[in-house]
């Protein structure tokens, strides 16, 4: 969860820049090693996970059919990687805003997202390249679980006098 913030002047401050964001983004000289992203909670539900894994194209019945799901040995359907990664991309564009370009992903899955559950995605910024306007982002998403998905993102933002 994130640090409340305290001062009328912090909160007004707070509300300014998510207004900015949301309507142009985050340029490269806004950003700063150690800058965390706001959280976001995804409810896992049956729906989502079955909507994703068949508009992705995944068919294993792993991803909608609890019986065979369990028959295979998991305790229900779990979401599939393609979901995973959007979901990761979406996280970090959403506070990047829309001029970001993801230029790579790299995640590793952990514990199943299973119907029912919720996944709370963080981030922090861990690297800047000045030459390319590149932030690297390490993201970790968990469930009751544990950690469903950890990884990076890297993307190109632009610079401040570029925006």
């Amino acid at each position: 969860m994130t640090a409340p913030i305290g001062t009328h002047a912090e909160k007004t401050a707070a509300k300014s820049a998510e207004k900015r964001v949301a309507k142009a983004g985050l340029t490269y000289d806004e950003v700063t090693v150690g800058d965390r992203l706001p959280e976001l909670s995804i409810p896992l539900t049956r729906t989502l996970i079955v909507a994703t894994a068949i508009a992705s194209r995944d068919y294993q019945d792993v991803h909608h059919d609890p019986e065979l799901a369990v028959e295979r040995g998991s305790k229900d359907i779990f979401m599939n990687i393609l979901t995973s990664n959007g979901l990761v991309e979406r996280f970090v564009t959403r506070w990047a805003g829309p001029a970001a370009v993801v230029t790579a992903i790299r995640i590793r899955l952990g514990a199943p997202n299973y119907p029912g559950d919720t996944m709370v995605l963080t981030g922090d910024v861990t690297a800047k390249d000045d030459a390319e306007n590149r932030v690297e982002v390490a993201v970790r998403g968990v469930n009751a679980i544990g950690p469903h998905v950890t990884g990076t993102v890297v993307v190109r933002l632009p610079k401040g006098d570029d925006a």
